[in-house]
């Protein structure tokens, strides 16, 4: 049987203005910007990711119509929808709360990690997470 590679690359994020998006996740959160080119009638390719990681990024989408506009910041029915894992939650957590980032809740630690809850500029709400480390027997 053939072997099968596939993985999450990119997941599209509906937002009111490519350049108020793009300034969030890439000033406030330390994001890399992979791409930004134009595109047929005024569109915008712009993706973001994670520095330094190598798993999915952001596709910043404009939205086009009242419809895409009703769904800024409710993507996922008022869940937590996006993950940020870091290697360092204090460093990140200082340094996105110097930058102006709205945190939902005081950091709180967990059996799994040490976690706090922010929101993007849009009501999407996210957790800064640094997992736990792995006991070894």
């Amino acid at each position: 049987m053939a072997s099968i590679e596939q993985s999450l690359f990119l997941v599209t994020l509906v937002v009111d203005s490519y350049d108020r998006a793009k300034g969030f996740y890439c000033d406030a959160l330390g994001f890399d910007c992979l791409q930004d080119e134009l595109q047929p009638e005024g569109k915008r390719w712009v993706v973001v990711r994670p520095k330094g990681a190598d798993g999915a990024a952001l596709l910043l989408a404009e939205a086009a119509d009242e419809r895409q506009r009703a769904a800024i910041g409710h993507q996922t029915g008022g869940r937590v929808g996006f993950f940020l894992k870091t290697d360092d939650f204090a460093r990140d957590h200082a340094a996105m709360l110097a930058a102006g980032v709205r945190f939902l809740e005081a950091p709180r630690h967990e059996v799994y990690g040490t976690v706090a809850v922010f929101s993007d500029p849009y009501g999407n709400t996210w957790d800064l997470i640094q997992h736990a480390a792995p006991v070894t027997p």
